[in-house]
């Protein structure tokens, strides 16, 4: 059975907010990646060839490496273990990986091996050159009994595991399958982002995650058609004992297939400027969101958002919780108006997301208690102010202390779903206090609007917002609109008790 519908957006949340507390290990090929940046102005007089002339040089981990820094970056820990060299190159990844915090005593640096690097040249951001430095062997039996050693001391402490083959060499010689079988053993989940066309180094994992190409070079035929898709995946879940099979498929998405159903998760629209390091994002977040308790299109829901975010960055990339809450809020669209009533917690990091892709962030509040033209004029001004309107909301009991026992006419929900339901308004946050200043310090709006029967000095969080440089603007009102001229008229004409 093949479903197309997209997973509900509220348990996505949820999951990302538990990002935090797993655990990842991840074993694999350890790259360095330099990037080089210049301008080329000139042909060199000793050869036909352009001289790049420097302008600035960075260096990022790649490989398993990159999948380390996402994971980390996305708020979990990441337990690494492998074998580099001991170069530059393998001791700047040792550098790198302690200032993210990872424990790496599983990392070991063996005389007789070389550490893969690789670096790309640049000028106007366009790749010149690409120079690789590695050498590609199978682990010693000396350095493969102390990676499993590693591995087994690891492992009790991770949630799940995570194979990096970039076919440098270490999962070579049935090295993947012997920490499959230790998972497999020890009831851990594992995923491999696979290498080559023999799959079967990796059979009995519990899932493999192959872009479209690689799925069609295991199967030995392309596939581009959903039912091309799903039919490779069974093919490969059969002949190598895979519980299901996670296929990344550029601009259409991804497919999460298993033995009986399959799924398929179109892509958000982005432009895309570097695709390097897009699917150590994606197995990642997909492998977080499993250890969370997220089922696999859950799962597979949020990685194709993660990999949405990072195609459109330069560079090998890494992900942030915030960004990733932007995108899977993005992805649901306008329509769903339930996405977009949020809790502080959720609304804060909407925010920070927002403003990371330089938007601009409104705020405005009030009880709302019977939405009326003069509600929609302010929402619709406020929301002219910004590029984002945020909208906090008196909660019921709130209302009641403001108001009076009568009121609230609407509670709290029906309130937010209305709100949240109107074009100017992104999002909507129930607040408990009498006040909304603690959701204005939690948020820093760029822009507080309030109507123009305030004065600034009398805008509760005014100081706040002005003091992180952001302004207050006040807008007009219809006149004579009014929640309580409103209910005044329902009353006297009997609707109301």
């Amino acid at each position: 059975m093949i479903k197309h519908n997209p997973p509900s957006p509220e348990p996505l949340h949820r999951a990302i907010a538990r990002f935090g507390q797993a655990t990842v290990l991840v074993v694999g090929d350890f790259i360095l990646d330099r990037f080089v940046n210049g301008v080329i102005e000139r042909i060199s007089p000793e050869a036909p060839i352009p001289v790049l002339h420097g302008r600035g040089e960075t260096s990022t981990m790649g490989g398993a490496g990159n999948v380390v820094a996402n994971i980390v970056s996305l708020g979990a820990a990441a337990v690494p273990v492998s074998v580099i060299g001991t170069d530059v190159a393998g001791d700047s990844l040792v550098r790198m990986l302690g200032e993210l915090g990872a424990d790496t005593a599983g990392l070991s640096q063996e005389r007789g091996r070389m550490t893969s690097s690789k670096s790309r040249f640049s000028a106007l951001n366009q790749q010149v050159l690409r120079f690789d430095e590695e050498e590609i062997k199978p682990l010693g039996a000396a350095e493969r009994a102390g990676l499993i050693r590693h591995f087994r001391a690891a492992l009790p402490r991770a949630d799940i595991v995570i194979l990096s083959d970039y076919g440098k060499g270490i999962l070579l010689d049935g090295v993947a399958g012997d920490l499959i079988a230790i998972c497999r053993e020890a009831g851990k989940p594992v995923l491999v982002d696979p290498k080559g066309r023999d799959y079967a180094r990796y059979a009995g994992a519990t899932a493999i995650t192959p872009n479209r190409k690689e799925l069609g070079e295991a199967v030995g035929h392309a596939v581009f058609a959903d039912d091309e898709i799903v039919g490779a995946a069974r093919q490969l879940i059969s002949a190598h004992s895979f519980d299901f099979v996670v296929a990344t498929r550029s601009e259409k998405g991804m497919s999460v297939v298993g033995p009986t159903e399959a799924r398929h998760i179109a892509t958000q629209a982005r432009e895309v400027f570097d695709v390097s390091g897009a699917g150590d994002t994606v197995i990642a977040s997909f492998a977080l969101a499993l250890a969370v308790g997220a089922d696999t299109v859950m799962a597979a829901s949020i990685a194709n958002a993660a990999g949405g975010v990072v195609v459109g960055k330069r560079g090998t990339a890494r992900l942030t919780v915030e960004e990733l809450t932007g995108a899977l809020f993005r992805s649901h669209g306008p329509t769903a108006h339930k996405d977009a009533i949020l809790d502080a917690t959720s609304a804060a990091r909407m925010v920070a997301a927002w403003k990371e892709e330089g938007l601009s962030v409104g705020f405005t509040n009030g009880c709302f208690d019977i939405l009326h033209a003069g509600h929609v004029s302010l929402l619709h001004a406020a929301r002219s102010q910004c590029d984002r309107l945020v909208l906090g909301l008196n909660s019921d009991a709130s209302v009641r202390r403001l108001k009076g026992a009568g009121r609230p006419v609407n509670d709290q929900h029906d309130r937010a779903c209305v709100l949240a339901a109107l074009a100017s308004v992104d999002a909507v946050v129930v607040f408990e206090e009498d006040t909304p200043l603690a959701l204005i310090e939690a948020l820093l709006p760029d822009i507080l609007v309030k109507g123009a029967d305030y004065t600034v000095d009398t805008v509760v969080g005014a100081d706040v917002v002005q003091k992180a440089g952001g302004r207050v603007v006040l807008v007009d009102l219809v006149a004579g609109k009014s929640t309580t001229s409103t209910i005044g008229k329902l009353r006297a004409g009997g609707t109301i008790n």
